[in-house]
């Protein structure tokens, strides 16, 4: 049975629950409150500012009233409010702070070339139904940072269909979509069949698009695989192979550029690895072909540096560390630009390969999953 005792201060209260105890600040419960007159019922957002909250705010009292609810009084104001136990476990900041710089989100799942005996899939037809299957498969993009499309029709613009299951295209200078023809044996050196390293697209861009969609439409070239590669795993062993020189690449930015255009000068300053303030890793920008001159590291640590981002370069070419798969006509994959490099083999012999591409972002298909995450619990709760 939970039970709640009040600071002497009225500056916070401590929860006993079965997980164990959970303190809360005075001030961050009135500012949490769901009551009609500190949140809109329709939508949840906040109908004061904290400057309505009285900086000299505590709690006079706390109980539980019934399972499952807290009641606590607020001074000076005198207000009453009551708080679902369950939203304040699962809303709880109590806990110790990351031990290591780089810790995982909850839901993200690292992998290796382990998982191209399972890759993350799903059925066009079913996904377009909405329910489960979009949820499922959404559900795998945000735990693995990419997943797969089948069954789908091998015609131009079906790649706008992919992207509106779960948002909206992002364009670009390079338009709504664009076009990834090769030919094996061109004419023109232009359209090339040689392999790619694994790389995150348009790092020179703020805000990077966050995610690409590459669709199918022809294949008939042999080799051309399409690779990915997990940039969290790969950061992850580089943080274990060498601390410091994970470090360097977090806490100092490289440089990108992309200006193969009139009129277009695309540049950005962020680090190949990004953590959050409080050291969670959130992004990978890396791309050898569109790194510009670095100039953010320090003359004596430039060389360590430069061994670093061998290393991590190193890391993402092992054959250990990648997924394959053939893209046929009709095969579409989904990745997290933020997280997920991609590359493609090499070709041989004759034959065409058409893909085309474009950018999303996740905030969209976030916002999608959970959407549909929250609707399926309450459904259950019904």
């Amino acid at each position: 049975m939970p039970t709640v005792t009040v600071d002497p201060t009225g500056s916070f209260i401590t929860l006993q629950m079965s997980s164990g105890p959970l303190r809360f600040h005075a001030v961050w419960l009135r500012d949490n409150a769901q009551d009609h007159e500190t949140r809109a019922q329709g939508n949840g957002q906040r109908l004061i500012a904290l400057r309505d909250i009285p900086a000299e705010t505590r709690i006079e009292a706390a109980e539980i009233s019934q399972p499952g609810t807290l009641d606590v009084r607020f001074a000076p104001e005198g207000k009453r409010v009551s708080f679902d136990l369950a939203w304040l476990e699962a809303h709880a900041y109590d806990q110790a702070a990351a031990a290591q710089r780089g810790w995982l989100q909850d839901g993200v799942e690292t992998w290796d070339a382990d998982l191209m005996a399972d890759v993350p899939c799903g059925d066009f037809a079913a996904l377009a139904q909405g329910g489960r299957a979009l949820q499922d498969w959404l559900g795998q993009i945000m735990r693995y940072g990419f997943a797969k499309v089948v069954n789908a029709p091998a015609t131009p613009g079906t790649l706008f269909d992919i992207v509106g299951l779960f948002g909206h295209v992002r364009e670009t200078n390079y338009g709504r979509h664009f076009e990834v023809r090769t030919e094996v044996n061109p004419s023109n050196l232009a359209f090339t069949g040689l392999g790619l390293q694994a790389h995150t697209d348009n790092p020179y861009r703020d805000p990077v698009p966050t995610v690409q969609v590459l669709h199918c439409l022809e294949s008939s070239a042999a080799g051309g695989e399409n690779m990915v590669v997990d940039g969290f795993a790969a950061a992850l062993r580089l943080r274990a192979e060498d601390p410091e020189g994970f470090d360097l690449l977090a806490n100092h930015c490289a440089r990108f550029e992309y200006a193969g255009e009139d009129g277009v000068c695309l540049t950005s300053r962020r680090p190949m690895i990004e953590l959050a303030p409080d050291g969670a890793l959130i992004g990978i920008r890396f791309n050898n072909r569109s790194c510009a001159a670095i100039t953010d590291v320090p003359f004596d640590l430039m060389a360590d540096y430069y061994a670093a981002y061998r290393r991590l370069g190193e890391i993402i070419d092992d054959t250990a560390m990648e997924v394959t798969f053939r893209l046929n006509p009709g095969e579409a994959f989904v990745i997290d630009n933020t997280r997920v490099l991609h590359a493609r083999k090499g070709y041989s012999g004759e034959g065409t390969r058409w893909l085309q591409g474009c950018y999303a972002d996740m905030d969209g298909l976030r916002s999608t999953y959970d959407a549909m995450v929250r609707s399926t619990a309450l459904e259950a709760a019904e």
